[in-house]
């Protein structure tokens, strides 16, 4: 079976890296806010390109703590709108309902599948006060219109970044564009650590501080809470993995586009699409994603095959049922891509057989 990511063999490509900076962090005796979070958070900041990194434990919590923030310092209230991709994963969406926000659903592009900046300002009212922003599969979802709509009416830009570490807008890193942005390190994502963890970027200085107090139980001075806060914090052994990793993320980016290409220019069965691409640094591949009208026939021809498959996301957030509020909505193009995608094998460790290998089988399904 060709694996949809053996992390396995990625991760063990750094296991002496991993396992000596584990060892120097049990050695230490200092396991929550110490030397490997200052690191990670310094090198990610040069790496994103942010004055600010904040480790926090997971991705859902970068952006619940962003919006938190936000409603903290006054910027946004309960019940404000929070404009939104109707075809994103859930996360996106509960960070907005778990802070009594409303989400506003877009639609996407029906060519790359990101929102459609077309249909923004449309949507936009007076309790509107910020854009959400995801960049899924790895894609920049960024466009100037979006920059031009935010300075219009005077929006926050949030980015989720949990599936883009690495990407590019022009000369700027995606979670280094908007006002601020959460990023995920969860094992499968192309920056992974061995367990959750995530992280805030911004270069807000106020923003910073008051999450910063916020993931650590509301308080900026120990036992002293200004917020009602949680406990939210990148513990050092996963910010010392995250610290080996990084610095082999660009060489990771670079195998996974290598896939892509070959995906992009060999898969040739009219049955299926694939999003347009419109710039190579703009795209860091976390997932190469395939539609078809009968989907759930093409995995099972795949996995028969053995080439295992993933879908991004069978149920759309508005009609998930933890949702009933938004379940008689109708967001026709996101069902739709709901339906038909498929997530094919791509990751670093791919080999030249295993890219040739899927190619042939999915030029042959259905022809």
């Amino acid at each position: 079976m060709i694996k949809f990511l053996d992390l396995q063999k990625v991760n063990n490509q750094y296991a002496d890296e991993i396992s000596s900076a584990i060892r120097n962090i049990i050695d230490s005796g200092w396991y929550l806010l110490g030397e490997e979070n200052k690191k990670f958070e310094k090198a990610y900041s040069n790496f994103i390109g942010t004055n600010y990194t904040l480790g926090v434990a997971n991705g859902l919590d970068a952006l619940r703590l962003i919006l938190r923030a936000y409603i903290e310092i006054g910027v946004i209230k309960e019940r404000d709108e929070v404009i939104v991709p109707a075809n994103t994963y859930i996360a996106s969406i509960l960070a907005i309902t778990d802070n009594n926000l409303v989400p506003v659903f877009i639609e996407p592009n029906e060519m790359n599948y990101q929102i459609d900046d077309t249909k923004i300002e449309q949507a936009i009212t007076s309790k509107t006060k910020a854009i959400m922003i995801v960049h899924l599969y790895g894609a920049c979802s960024y466009t100037n219109k979006i920059s031009e709509i935010c300075k219009k009416y005077n929006l926050k830009l949030i980015e989720d970044n949990a599936q883009a570490h690495g990407c590019s807008f022009e000369n700027k890193k995606t979670g280094s564009i908007g006002d601020a942005a959460g990023h995920s390190f969860y094992p499968g994502k192309n920056l992974g650590a061995l367990g959750d963890a995530g992280a805030v970027t911004t270069d807000d200085e106020n923003l910073a501080a008051t999450i910063r107090a916020l993931a650590n139980y509301g308080s900026s001075e120990k036992y002293v809470s200004k917020f009602r806060g949680l406990n939210s914090r990148l513990d050092e052994i996963q910010a010392a993995i995250l610290n080996v990793k990084l610095k082999y993320l660009n060489i990771e980016i670079e195998a996974r586009k290598h896939v892509a290409r070959r995906y992009m220019s060999e898969i040739k069965n009219p049955l299926i699409s694939i999003p347009t691409l419109y710039d190579w640094n703009s795209h860091v591949f976390h997932l190469f994603p395939i539609f078809s009208k009968n989907r759930n026939n093409l995995q099972q021809y795949l996995h028969d095959n053995e080439v295992q498959t993933l879908i991004h996301y069978p149920i759309p957030p508005h009609k998930q049922e933890c949702f009933k509020e938004y379940n008689n909505m109708s967001f026709p193009i996101t069902e739709k891509i709901h339906n038909q995608e498929l997530s094919l094998p791509i990751s670093p460790v791919m080999t030249e057989g295993d890219i040739t290998s899927v190619v042939k089988v999915i030029n042959k399904w259905g022809l």
